[in-house]
């Protein structure tokens, strides 16, 4: 498939070694404005560590990233106001209540959405007062949506944002990113998981090895090679399943 006409991400030939291995091997790829876009492959495929590239976390060893036109490696301070992000790691301290989180991560901008409008929208009002430790893990993932669009970013992503959810709260979770597409916000989902690429993703890289080993929209993709889904695509393209890795 073609790239976008107005990409917003542009990721070319990027590479990045932590000692002798390579985790990420001449990585290509562009994201439009307004996409769902997957990054999907099992773990060790180096998908966070192309994310932690393109927020300008990491620096490759070579290659060449631009976010809305900026390099992340020198100016991610500018591209921090435009891009907001829930990584995999991210935690917040347990006694926090959930409304001083939102007022506490909006000190971190010159501007922001209200944040109770926020709390509202992602169904966390009634829980307004409740410390983040007692939070379900939807709740929890929502607060997280909610404090990745807290300054209006122009590009959201998610990294694993589903991963040890029951199957109700990744649902939720699920109609909380579509609503983001609706919305008409640019969107990148770093994930294992290959039902929630299908549903959400307009394209998808699938990665392995540090490589991607196929890239386009997943219903084309799984046409391709006469495929069900792309579970099946992925073994066909790389020989094992993504469970070996993650479950």
């Amino acid at each position: 498939m073609t790239s976008p006409i107005d990409p917003v991400i542009e990721v070319a030939g990027i590479r990045k070694r932590f000692g002798p291995v390579t985790a990420v091997d001449g990585v290509s790829f562009t994201v439009g404005a307004g996409e769902v876009f997957g990054v999907v492959g099992s773990n060790g495929a180096g998908k966070t560590t192309t994310l932690e590239c393109i927020l300008g976390l990491r620096r490759p060893d070579a290659g060449t990233v631009r976010v809305l036109g900026l390099d992340p490696a020198v100016q991610g301070e500018q591209l921090r106001l435009r891009v907001g992000a829930q990584l995999q790691a991210a935690q917040l301290p347990p006694r926090l209540k959930v409304r001083e989180a939102l007022i506490w991560f909006a000190s971190f901008y010159p501007r922001t959405q209200d944040p109770d409008a926020l709390l509202q929208r992602w169904g966390l009002e009634a829980r307004r007062s409740a410390a983040v430790g007692d939070l379900s893990g939807g709740e929890r993932q929502r607060l997280f949506i909610a404090l990745a669009l807290l300054h209006e970013p122009e590009i959201v992503c998610f990294d694993e944002l589903t991963t040890g959810l029951d199957p109700r709260a990744r649902r939720e979770t699920w109609r909380a990113v579509e609503a983001l597409r609706t919305g008409g916000r640019t969107v990148l989902v770093v994930t294992h998981d290959m039902e929630e690429a299908e549903r959400l993703c307009d394209r998808v890289a699938v990665f392995d090895g540090g490589r991607i080993v196929a890239l386009g929209r997943p219903a084309d993709l799984v046409d391709e090679i006469g495929a069900d889904s792309l579970e099946d695509l992925f073994l066909a393209r790389t020989g094992r399943h993504t469970e070996v890795d993650v479950r």
